[in-house]
């Protein structure tokens, strides 16, 4: 695809959810797919019709297995939050539909236990999880998702 090609391409609409425990420390996921450190928040795409935050809760059950009694939503982004993928990985994701996606992302307070998260759910996307600073997330999420998760840390500041 020509730079003129992906320019004109959309942004996939998805809901990303920062899952704090009792401690202040944010759920990361190692991605399954990747060899390399890629760890990231919950995320996933906006189903037709569907409210951004019944995206974000049914997502947090699909990549977490952690349910909605177990959480509070305590603050969402007021904007969406695009990025781009890099070139080389628009063609194989997604189908080459979108340019990268646009994030709407939602705080959620976890008043659970640690086993009651389940990662190995019917569609597994992390190897393993553990929780992480705040201060430790921009340092250990690829590189073209960085300024998404700078937004993000800035947007919900008063509640960490």
């Amino acid at each position: 695809m020509s730079p003129e090609d992906i320019a004109r391409l959309p942004y996939r609409p998805c809901v990303g959810v920062m899952l704090i425990n009792r401690d202040g420390q944010v759920f990361v996921g190692q991605r399954i797919d990747n060899p390399g450190p890629a760890w990231q928040m919950p995320q996933g795409g906006v189903d037709k019709g569907e409210a951004p935050r019944d995206a974000a809760m049914r997502e947090l059950w699909e990549e977490t297995g952690v349910t909605s009694d177990l959480v509070r939503i305590e603050a969402e982004t007021k904007d969406w939050i695009p990025y781009d993928l890099p070139n080389d990985l628009i063609g194989q994701l997604w189908k080459g539909r979108y340019r990268g996606q646009e994030q709407k992302w939602f705080l959620m307070r976890f008043h659970g236990t640690d086993e009651q998260v389940n990662i190995e759910t019917e569609h597994q996307e992390f190897s393993r999880w553990k929780w992480m600073e705040p201060e430790q997330l921009i340092n250990h999420i690829v590189p073209f998702k960085r300024h998404v998760y700078e937004r993000v840390l800035t947007a919900f500041r008063d509640h960490l």
